[in-house]
């Protein structure tokens, strides 16, 4: 940053910190009379993430319209094609087919990393992955093991997995027939949150569970990894399509069969461009992925509503206040206010 921008920036900020928006009101703010369509998914624990985006834009006087929900695909072609502003869900590499089919770098912008080290992969409870020695998913290869998370009983294990159109089904669906488990695992499919659902209440009868887990999500702070439930390993890299060469083996060795993620706010180009002040939001952004997972066990525990996903995202604007008065500030000066 060159030392008149890096003076603007502290100008912004000393106005923002000392008298609040509410200065601006006599003067048009970067983002007034500018109409914005936020999407989303239909995952409900999405909504955090995307409402804290939302209320950044209307303190620079931006006319956001309600979040619509629409599958990841759609969302992706959306954005390109200008029908929507910005999702704020997007997880690279985990959605990079909905990224290149939408036009890629050409037609999408993705600056900077909203949420970063998001986990993927196949857990088990610990306590069948310590009496039976359970440690990577090609083991479900023995009929014998695999029939200990039947739960049709058909003999085969059943692996919960994502729901249809979240990226993911396509990895599982590669894996499964990869690592030679077609004959005794079957992914069952469907409502991921119901089966989850379904999936901790057997864990609580003492049975045996096998699913596909990420992380942010509340259930990471029900069934803990290496206290309720464990990573399982997969025997090599195994990714289909675009990323077909990306080596999923982590820093610490252990290879849980998906990459770490980054999570990106991604916006169409167009608006991007004739919007500094949005642009400079959306790259400057920042999200403990912890925030989310703590945020995402309230809505489990009930505080599910609409009005408590407001109610959270302005609790937690209070408590970062001053880093959310930064990025007011910032995007200002990019505007040039």
């Amino acid at each position: 940053m060159n030392k008149r921008n890096f003076a603007r920036t502290l100008i912004a900020a000393a106005l923002v910190s000392s008298m609040g928006l509410s200065a601006y009101a006599a003067n048009d703010l970067p983002g007034k009379g500018v109409r914005v369509m936020p999407l989303q998914s239909s995952l409900a624990e999405e909504t955090f993430q995307t409402l804290l985006v939302v209320r950044a834009l209307q303190k620079l006087g931006y006319d956001v319209q309600p979040i619509k929900e629409v599958q990841y695909p759609i969302a992706h072609l959306a954005v390109a094609n200008g029908d929507a502003t910005f999702i704020a869900n997007h997880w690279n590499p985990h959605h990079s087919e909905f990224y290149k089919s939408a036009g890629g770098d050409a037609k999408l912008s993705r600056k900077g990393v909203y949420s970063s080290g998001a986990a993927q992969g196949y857990m088990i409870d610990k306590k069948t992955a310590d009496q039976y020695n359970i440690k990577d998913i090609s083991q479900l290869s023995d009929p014998k093991l695999a029939k200990l998370f039947d739960t049709n009983g058909d003999g085969k294990a059943n692996l919960i997995g994502p729901s249809a159109g979240w990226g993911g089904e396509a990895v599982v669906s590669h894996q499964i027939t990869t690592f030679k488990l077609s004959n005794t695992v079957t992914y069952t499919q469907g409502d991921y949150t119901a089966l989850i659902a379904d999936t901790v209440a057997r864990f609580e009868q003492g049975k045996p569970v096998l699913f596909y887990a990420w992380t942010p999500y509340w259930l990471s702070n029900v069934l803990r990894a290496n206290k309720e439930v464990v990573w399982l390993e997969v025997p090599f890299s195994a990714m289909p399509g675009v990323q077909a060469n990306i080596n999923t083996q982590q820093a610490n060795g252990k290879n849980y069969g998906f990459p770490l993620n980054n999570e990106h706010i991604v916006a169409n180009p167009a608006f991007v461009a004739k919007n500094p002040a949005a642009a400079k939001l959306f790259e400057i952004m920042s999200l403990p992925i912890n925030d989310i997972s703590q945020q995402n066990r309230l809505m489990q525990e009930g505080q599910n509503r609409q009005q408590d996903v407001e109610r959270h995202t302005d609790a937690w604007i209070k408590a970062h206040q001053k880093t959310f008065d930064s990025w007011i500030a910032q995007s200002l000066a990019a505007a040039k206010i």
